[in-house]
């Protein structure tokens, strides 16, 4: 998917956002609920056999150190996205923020391993195009769950579409050196799984209905 076809899906799907006219019982604009509660079963099967196992051995395995280093290391692998985010909302002060912030850790915190750049003031913006396209004046739409992301609405779907595509790190970073983000995202994330894993295993296994507790 080339970048402009990356941007024209999302701008097209973000504009087919359907405004709230049916809300389920919870007051969530859920009209796909019956497609949404099969990816939500593959999202569960998924979880039960993969990524709570990984996350399991992963969070054991690893001193917390270590996992702290690896999730701000793909945190600031994010940043550079979330500064053409800031500029695309027209957040000037989010944008100077997040690149500072880039260029300390990146610096001073060996890549982004050690997060220097809080310690000295600069907490981080956290955005993406799904927050762009909300600053564009673009609807949230239906809920919907994604395979592997989870809970999303029309607009962020798209915006994870581009921020994804569009990545700036990836695209400038040649194979497979480019593969690093996705490694790094994808073991930060097995540590934010081991790390709430109460919390998400309430949600997943010991409620009632898996799927409107996921969608409250």
């Amino acid at each position: 998917m080339t970048p402009y076809i990356a941007i024209a899906f999302a701008v097209v799907l973000s504009a087919c956002a359907q405004a709230p006219s049916d809300v389920s019982r919870s007051g969530i604009f859920d009209p796909y609920e019956r497609q949404n509660r099969k990816v939500h079963r593959f999202n569960r099967n998924l979880d039960k056999a993969l990524v709570k196992p990984a996350s399991t051995v992963y969070g054991t395995i690893l001193p917390t150190e270590i996992q702290d280093s690896v999730a701000h290391f793909s945190e600031n692998l994010s940043l550079p996205g979330q500064v053409i985010n800031n500029v695309l909302q027209g957040d000037v002060a989010g944008a100077g923020n997040n690149t500072a912030r880039f260029l300390v850790n990146t610096v001073l915190g060996i890549g982004g391993m050690f997060d220097v750049a809080s310690d000295f003031g600069m907490p981080i913006e956290k955005t993406g195009f799904g927050e762009t396209l909300h600053v564009w004046g673009a609807k949230e739409g239906a809920y919907t769950e994604l395979p592997f992301f989870g809970p999303s609405t029309q607009r962020d779907t798209a915006g994870i579409i581009v921020d994804i595509v569009l990545d700036p790190v990836a695209l400038a970073l040649p194979r497979p050196e480019k593969y690093i983000t996705t490694g790094a995202y994808v073991a930060a994330r097995f540590g934010q799984r081991h790390k709430y894993t109460a919390t998400v295993d309430s949600i997943l296994y010991e409620s009632a209905d898996s799927y409107a507790q996921a969608r409250t």
